[in-house]
C-alpha cells in the first residue's frame, strides 16, 4: 500500500475537536475583525468631512471649487454648497468640536450599552444575537455613507446614526468572548486570547485601506462597503457559528474530576481514571466524544453511566450577583484607566508625531501603527507569561508599572529623532495594550467561570460586558481629557497618561497580593489538571 502523502498526514493528525476549535477560533477573529472595521472608516473621513480653507480672493475661490467639484465630485453634490470647506456642517469654524461629538456619541453609547448587552446576551442564543448585531451594524454603518449619496447635511442625522451604531455594536464583544472560553479551557487560555485578540488591529489596519480607497472620490463608500461587508460576516455567523462544543457532541475542556456531559435526552457522566503513561494519549483539552458515523467512542479507560434523569438547566446570573465575583469590580475599575491610556494614543498619537517629528500626516498616519503592532506583540506576551506563571494580575500589575515610566521616556526621547521614536513605539504599545488585551479576554473569560459561581449559573457574556463597559468609559474619557489638556502642553497629557496608569496598578494591588499568596484565586484562574 502506498505511504500516504505528507499533506493528508498532516490533516489527519489533528482530531475532530481540533478542527472544529480552529475553525472556532479564525471565524470569531473574522467576526470581531469586521466589527472594528466598520469602526474605522469615521478616522479616515474627517480629513475629507472638513478640509483646509485656502485664502485669497473669494470668487477665485468659489470659481476653482466649482470646477474642482465638477471635475471631482459626483452631480449629487450639492450645487450652492460653494466653499471648499468640506461638507456641511463639518465645514464650520466649530468643526472639531461637531467631529469630536460623533467620536463621543459612539464611545458613550458604546460604553453605556456594553452593560446591558451583556444581560441580554446571556439569555439569548449567541448565534442570533451575534447576527442580529453584525446586520444592524451594518445597516447603520452604511446609513452614515448614505448621507453623502442623498446630501444629508443634518448634524443631528450623522449623531444619531453614530449612537445607535455604538450600541449595536455592544453585542459583538461578549458574544465572541464567550463562544471562544467555551471552546478553550484555561490551560493555555492566555496564549490563545493573546494572539486571537490581534483581530482588533487587523481590523483597523483593513478599515483603514477600505475607506482610505474612496475618501477623496465618493467617501459614501468609504462606510457603504465596510457596512455591507459586517453585514454579510452576519450572515455567516448565522450559518456556521458554533456556540457550544456540546452543541456537535464534542468536549473541549474534560476535567480530573466527574463532569457531567448533556447531548440530547440523554445525559452522561464522564469519570476519568488515568493511568501514569495516557498524559498524552487522554490531552484534557483535545478530545471528541462522536465518531463520524455518530457512535460514541469512549476510551478504554473511561467510565461512561447514566445518572439521575432531570438536572436543571442553565441559569443566568444577575448584573449584581456577576459584580459579587471577586475582581470584577477590580478589573473593571483597572480597565477603565489602562483603556484611557490606550484609546488617547489611538486618537491623538498622529497628531502628536506630526508636532513633535514635523512629519505630513500620512506618514505620520503610518508610524503611529507601529503602536498596534507592538500591542500585538504585547497581547501575546501577557497571555504566554500569565499563563506560565497563572497569574494574571501580576502580570498585569507589572506591565502597568513599566508603562509609566516608559510613557515619561517616549515623550522625552520622541524628540530626539526618529528611531528612537520607532522603538519606543513598540515599547509603549505592548507595556500600554498587554494588560488591556490580558483583561478584556483571558481575565475576562476566567472570571466568568470563576470557581465561587453556584449551581448551574453562567456569567460569561455578563462579567465581560461588565469589564469592557467600564473600560469603555476610559475610551471615551481619554481622547477628551487629552484635547481639553494638549493646548497647555504635550507633557501634561503625558503626565495625565501616567498618573491613569498608576491609578490602573491601584486597583490590582489587593488581588496580586492574594495572588501571591494564594495562586489562582485573584481570577478562579486553577491549577491545570496534573497526572500523578
Amino acid at each position: 500500500m502506498a505511504r500516504l502523502p505528507a499533506g493528508i498526514r498532516f490533516i489527519i493528525s489533528f482530531s475532530r475537536d481540533q478542527w472544529y476549535r480552529t475553525f472556532i477560533f479564525i471565524l470569531t477573529f473574522l467576526l470581531y475583525a469586521s466589527f472594528h472595521l466598520s469602526r474605522k472608516p469615521i478616522s479616515i473621513v474627517k480629513s475629507e468631512l472638513h478640509k483646509y480653507c485656502a485664502t485669497g480672493n473669494e470668487a477665485d475661490v468659489r470659481f476653482n471649487s466649482q470646477s474642482q467639484k465638477a471635475n471631482a465630485r459626483p452631480a449629487h453634490q450639492l450645487p450652492d454648497n460653494e466653499t471648499d470647506c468640506g461638507w456641511a456642517p463639518f465645514d464650520r469654524d466649530n468643526y472639531q468640536q461637531l467631529l469630536g461629538a460623533l467620536d463621543y456619541s459612539f464611545l458613550c453609547a458604546y460604553a453605556i450599552g456594553m452593560y446591558l448587552s451583556g444581560i441580554i446576551g446571556e439569555r439569548l442564543p449567541i448565534r442570533y444575537y451575534l447576527t442580529f448585531g453584525m446586520l444592524a451594524s451594518g445597516i447603520f454603518t452604511a446609513l452614515f455613507g448614505l448621507g453623502y449619496f442623498y446630501n444629508i447635511h443634518s448634524f443631528g442625522f450623522y449623531v444619531v446614526t453614530q449612537i445607535i451604531n455604538g450600541l449595536v455594536q455592544t453585542t459583538g464583544w461578549p458574544s465572541v468572548v464567550t463562544c471562544l472560553s467555551n471552546w478553550f479551557g484555561k490551560g493555555r487560555r492566555g496564549l490563545i486570547m493573546g494572539v486571537w485578540n490581534s483581530h482588533t488591529s487587523v481590523g483597523n489596519i483593513l478599515g483603514s485601506l477600505i475607506a482610505g480607497y474612496w475618501v477623496s472620490t465618493c467617501w459614501g463608500l468609504s462606510f457603504i462597503v465596510p457596512g455591507a461587508i459586517v453585514a454579510a460576516m452576519g450572515v455567516v455567523c448565522f450559518l456556521f457559528l458554533i456556540e457550544h462544543p456540546k452543541d456537535i457532541a464534542c468536549s473541549s475542556t474534560l476535567v480530573a474530576h466527574a463532569k457531567s456531559y448533556e447531548n440530547g435526552v440523554h445525559r452522561f457522566r464522564l469519570q476519568k481514571q488515568a493511568l501514569p503513561d495516557e498524559k498524552k494519549l487522554l490531552d484534557p483539552e483535545v478530545q471528541c466524544l462522536l465518531l463520524s458515523d455518530g457512535k460514541r467512542a469512549v476510551h478504554q479507560n473511561h467510565v461512561v453511566t447514566l445518572p439521575a434523569e432531570g438536572g436543571g438547566s442553565m441559569a443566568a446570573i444577575s448584573f449584581t450577583g456577576a459584580l459579587k465575583i471577586p475582581g470584577v469590580v477590580e478589573f473593571s475599575l483597572c480597565l477603565l484607566f489602562a483603556k484611557l491610556v490606550s484609546y488617547t494614543f489611538l486618537f491623538w498619537l498622529p497628531l502628536y508625531i506630526t508636532n513633535v517629528d514635523h512629519l505630513d500626516a500620512k506618514k505620520a498616519g503610518e508610524l503611529s501603527t507601529l503602536f498596534d503592532v507592538g500591542g500585538i506583540f504585547g497581547g501575546i506576551l501577557a497571555g504566554v507569561i500569565s499563563d506560565r506563571l497563572e497569574k494574571r494580575a501580576s502580570t498585569c500589575g507589572l506591565m502597568l508599572l513599566l508603562a509609566a515610566p516608559t510613557l515619561y521616556i517616549f515623550s522625552t526621547i520622541s524628540r530626539m529623532g526618529l528611531e528612537a521614536t520607532v522603538a519606543m513605539l513598540l515599547l509603549c504599545g505592548a507595556l500600554v495594550s498587554g494588560p488591556y488585551a490580558l483583561i478584556t479576554t483571558a481575565v475576562s473569560a476566567d472570571l466568568g467561570t470563576h470557581k465561587s459561581l453556584k449551581g448551574n449559573s453562567h456569567a460569561l457574556a455578563t462579567v465581560t460586558a461588565i469589564i469592557d463597559g467600564t473600560g469603555s468609559v476610559g475610551a471615551a474619557l481619554g481622547p477628551l481629557l487629552a484635547g481639553l489638556i494638549s493646548p497647555s502642553g504635550w507633557n501634561n497629557v503625558f503626565y495625565m497618561l501616567m498618573f491613569a496608569d498608576a491609578c490602573a496598578l491601584l486597583f490590582l494591588i489587593r488581588l496580586i497580593h492574594k495572588e501571591l499568596s494564594c495562586p489562582g484565586s485573584a481570577t478562579g484562574h486553577q491549577v491545570p489538571f496534573k497526572e500523578h
